[in-house]
């Protein structure tokens, strides 16, 4: 159960950006800008740098953590969360961690396009400087169900959203990760529609819970949880957030996502969790505590977030909204 606390818009004293921070991100902004006399692509496509650059946010953690968001139960290892991940672009088991450093994650470019002002692509720093980066504690549902608590860090796609300037006809955003099959060899398989496609409404993109993570546990992200960008949406099953995102396309056509093409009987578009709904092969009445010694406990609707979302689906008829 979520904890009610001020509301959002009310800026709390240690939500202020700290003087060092601040400076910190002015050092950035310098350094970029005099990057191309330095021969580094900061701009150039995933894949078509010759160097691998550094990650130059790591100072902007740990972000200053959001006190709305918490929890009612103890929050997972970091070493649980690292070393259990979903990740098909590197393989089909959960231990992809030591494959999945085979990622570049810089240099990295964000296109924002479709029905919007002007297509947008930016380099993944200076999109992160643009935004306020936050910690918040949210819990974690994968269909198989498993579950965690985690401490994500990142900002709201209510922001990213507001910064793509879509046009008033968008009533849908496509998320696409990298394509790049000589270095995630998962993407060789030809039966699976490369590269992984998500999709949310333009209401569950703004909605306040939604939020695109760019780190973890007070760091960047890891490459096996999707660095340098994935979204997060607590409400839904885990195969939903999308992992190592390259592009935002806004669109007023509903889009198939990745395992809907796969296996549109048993993942749909929605993918809200609900206990009393069970997948096609198992029961989702509870779930495994991912690091609880087989531990289980009793999965809430919505994941325990129905409060925040679901009135974004009280007008839909005929929709499966939970798978």
């Amino acid at each position: 159960m979520l904890l009610r606390f001020k509301s959002s818009w009310e800026l709390q004293e240690s939500a202020a950006t700290p003087e060092s921070v601040f400076m910190d991100r002015r050092r950035l902004v310098k350094a970029m800008s005099i990057a191309p006399f330095l021969g580094i692509g900061t701009t150039l496509p995933y894949g078509k740098a010759n160097a691998v650059m550094a990650d130059p946010t790591k100072r902007f953690y740990p972000a200053n953590r959001n006190p709305r968001y918490r929890l009612d139960r103890s929050l997972n290892t970091e070493k649980d969360v690292t070393t259990h991940n979903n990740f098909y672009e590197f393989g089909s088991h959960k231990f992809i961690a030591k494959e999945a450093q085979k990622l570049r994650t810089r240099p990295w470019t964000v296109t924002l396009d479709g029905m919007v002002e002007k297509t947008i692509v930016i380099d993944i720093d200076k999109l992160i400087l643009k935004m306020q980066l936050e910690e918040r504690l949210y819990r974690f549902r994968c269909v198989e169900a498993w579950s965690m608590a985690l401490p994500w860090t990142g900002f709201p796609m209510a922001d990213l959203v507001k910064f793509a300037s879509p046009l008033k006809g968008a009533k849908y955003v496509i998320m696409e990760t990298f394509h790049d099959p000589d270095v995630a060899k998962g993407q060789k398989q030809f039966w699976y529609p490369w590269p992984y496609r998500e999709g949310l409404t333009i209401e569950e993109a703004t909605n306040e819970l939604t939020l695109i993570g760019t780190g973890a546990y007070g760091k960047p992200m890891v490459k096996q949880m999707g660095a340098p960008l994935r979204l997060v949406v607590p409400w839904k099953y885990g195969f939903k957030s999308i992992k190592s995102i390259v592009r935002f396309t806004f669109t007023d056509q509903r889009p198939v996502s990745f395992w809907e093409k796969v296996q549109g009987q048993e993942y749909g578009f929605w993918a809200n969790v609900n206990p009393a709904v069970p997948h096609a092969r198992w029961p989702q009445d509870t779930e495994r505590v991912l690091g609880g010694g087989g531990r289980r406990v009793k999965t809430l609707l919505y994941n325990g977030y129905e409060e925040q979302v679901a009135q974004l689906y009280r007008n839909l008829k005929g929709e499966n909204l939970f798978f």
